[in-house]
């Protein structure tokens, strides 16, 4: 029954640890494809060091991810009590970086805050109306959380496509449907018939606010399942650890 089990622990961890490697795979290469891409918030953004920073965090923490995924397969199906020591220690030291980012993030969410609103006033102060990956994005956020700007409104202000047009332009995914009769688009600039903006008052900084606190449950619930992923794969590299049995070389005969 005993070896029933452990075998049960190996295959599972050995499965686990493949779902691991794969995620952090899609981890990196969405840190490759923020760095490459012509059109991502990086190249938008190309003298903000705290988007460059993320970047390279994510890159990191996906590679480091496959490779803790491979460690554990190697570890588990070839029961290395090395490797699934070192696979536990790993998770223990990433287990102890997240609750030391979430309490980080909750006490400095004021300091992030203004450094979000700074990288969104750069993106809205250089949006052309293009449609580029960039945009579509941001676009995506206000017309689905209905808001416009980081702070408000007046985040488009600086807008060089608004200054230097002849027209009332404002951005069309910040345009409150209830405003609007016909047909209307939800990307680029649209013109306006008078100088107030028939757009959404709130800024997304508010909106995204509310929604995290409308949320709450959920993203504790996806946290607190992490966190217990992460316990379940310590306990059962720690087990398998365990029961794996060393040869006693002394009592091998000498010749």
């Amino acid at each position: 029954m005993g070896k029933g089990c452990m075998t049960a622990s190996k295959y599972f961890l050995f499965l686990f640890n493949l779902i691991f490697f794969l995620f952090g795979a899609v981890i990196m290469g969405f840190g490759l494809w923020l760095l490459l891409d012509n059109q991502s918030f990086i190249v938008v953004l190309n003298n903000s060091t705290a988007v460059k920073v993320a970047c390279y965090i994510l890159i990191g923490v996906g590679a480091f991810s496959m490779l803790l995924g491979f460690l554990g397969c190697l570890g588990a199906i070839y029961e290395i009590r090395c490797l699934l020591g070192l696979y536990f220690t790993c998770l223990l030291l990433i287990l102890i970086a997240q609750i030391a980012a979430g309490a980080l993030i909750f006490f400095k969410k004021n300091t992030l805050n203004d450094e979000m609103s700074k990288i969104v006033t750069k993106v809205l102060d250089n949006y052309p109306g293009n449609n580029s990956t960039t945009e579509q994005a941001w676009d995506f956020i206000q017309r689905t959380m209905e808001c416009c700007g980081w702070s408000g409104r007046m985040d488009w202000s600086g807008n060089m496509v608004i200054v230097n047009s002849s027209q009332l332009l404002f951005p069309c995914s910040c345009q409150n449907i209830s405003l609007v009769t016909g047909n209307f688009s939800d990307s680029g600039f649209c013109e306006a018939q008078t100088p107030d903006w028939p757009v959404y008052d709130v800024g997304c900084a508010a909106s995204v606010e509310g929604w995290l606190l409308t949320n709450i449950g959920v993203v504790l619930g996806i946290c607190l399942g992490v966190a217990l992923i992460e316990l379940l794969g310590m306990i059962l590299s720690i087990c398998l650890c365990r029961n794996i049995h060393t040869e006693d070389y002394t009592k091998v005969p000498k010749y």
